[in-house]
């Protein structure tokens, strides 16, 4: 009789709906590294607010939540809700170093109008 070895399912990460770049892959590996959290990541939503009607959000995140779906660019973790997804989709997360300061910076191919912040959008 053969018998058959039966592997745990792998959970499969679907298609990267946000791009990391490589600046900001490179902060965010940092940010883990100070924080002693190399096997976290970053989660990414939209919630109400801003002048313009929604804002951005990034933390850093340990584990996904109920619903979460997880995905991976440049080497590094998202955690993005079901909310924020349809609004999340092609967009690309940056990190940007000028002479005035440095930041996230967030360009959403969804936004139907943005505010001076930089960091508000409708949709």
């Amino acid at each position: 009789m053969e018998t058959q070895t039966i592997t745990p399912e792998v959970p499969v990460i679907p298609e990267t709906i946000i791009n990391v770049t490589e600046a900001a892959a490179g902060k965010i590996r940092e940010l883990l590294n100070e924080e002693g959290k190399t096997e976290s990541g970053l989660r990414v939503f939209v919630q109400g607010g801003g002048c313009s009607g929604f804002q951005y959000g990034l933390m850093i995140e340990e584990s996904g939540g109920v619903g979460d779906q997880l995905f991976e660019s440049n080497g590094v973790r998202l955690f993005v809700d079901p909310v924020s997804i349809s609004y999340l989709k092609g967009a690309e997360v940056d990190f940007v170093d000028t002479i005035t300061g440095g930041g996230f910076t967030i360009k959403n191919p969804n936004a139907t109008s943005t505010c001076g912040c930089g960091s508000s959008f409708s949709a």
